[in-house]
């Protein structure tokens, strides 16, 4: 195995960068995007530069990702991960309410695979935790899935650690979903804990620089140096910064995704990383 990939639950070799297929939607995540058949052409361009895991959830539209996944990609490479996403309820534009009962995930599971066309989902995770529903009960439903052999393997998103703990009493948990980048590191116990357990990270979100990447910052000036864009540098800060994170950035443009794919070859040396660390920890 690479350095450039990651092993997910010890069978699924991905490549260190995925694609969130969160902005393949209409606006607010809400409907079918603007071009419909521009972001069939972006996902199948995100294949061809060797991109194989690809992150969507249910709520995306709500099922507008998965299906535009299943339309533009099928038959879908062999060594293509599908991750998706069950437990928020849509009513609307920019709308999101937990819902994690087990039934519930149940019938999302089920409803994804028919979508997606798929027997099996390589990677289902939890979307988020329902105030109301212990974890033990909304992951159980998952396990139970599992064992039916329409999960390969269970993630989380939007965890603490006391709810990975909880949820790891239940199920091999291989993936944690968190927001994070260089700006916001409040997930940082989350982090170094997935890397302690060899649980794989997925931070979304991940090119929020904020005030970090403005002009003269500590940011600025490495994007500078290298002729990158901070974005650029933020993604390779978070590669660099832990060797279980797989950054998920979603874009609906081929150039930007392009972008985002060329921050994999961006190398930042060891004083420039400790800078952008001082940084986060000053804002």
């Amino acid at each position: 195995m690479s350095p450039d990939t990651l092993l997910i639950g010890g069978d699924l070799e991905v490549f260190r960068l995925g694609f969130g297929a969160m902005r393949i939607t209409g606006e607010g995540v809400w409907g079918e995007p603007p071009d419909p058949a521009g972001a069939r052409e972006l996902l199948r361009h995100v294949v061809e530069r060797e991109v194989n895991l690809i992150d969507t959830a249910d709520s995306y539209g709500p099922e507008v990702s998965e299906n535009l996944i299943a339309d533009a990609l099928r038959p879908y490479p062999e060594n293509l991960v599908i991750a998706t996403k069950g437990g928020f309820e849509r009513s609307g534009p920019g709308r999101w309410e937990p819902n994690g009962r087990p039934d519930r995930l149940r019938r999302c599971c089920e409803a994804s695979l028919l979508r997606l066309k798929l027997e099996r989902i390589d990677l289902y995770q939890l979307h988020t935790v329902d105030p109301k529903i212990p974890i033990e009960d909304s992951v159980g439903a998952l396990a139970e899935l599992q064992e039916e052999g329409k999960i390969r393997h269970i993630g989380l998103s939007n965890v603490d650690v006391e709810e990975l703990e909880r949820a790891q009493q239940i199920v091999t948990v291989v993936s944690v979903q968190n927001h994070y980048n260089v700006s916001d590191r409040a997930s940082e116990d989350v982090l170094r804990f997935c890397e302690e357990a060899g649980i794989a990270f997925l931070p979304y979100f991940p090119l929020a620089a904020g005030d970090l990447a403005r002009p003269g910052s500590a940011l600025a000036e490495i994007a500078g140096h290298h002729g990158a864009t901070p974005a650029q540098v933020s993604l390779a800060w978070l590669l660099a910064h832990a060797p279980v994170t797989l950054p998920i950035p979603g874009t609906s443009s081929v150039a930007h995704f392009d972008e985002n794919r060329e921050a994999t070859e961006l190398e930042l040396e060891e004083d420039e990383l400790e800078a952008l660390d001082e940084l986060a920890a000053a804002s």
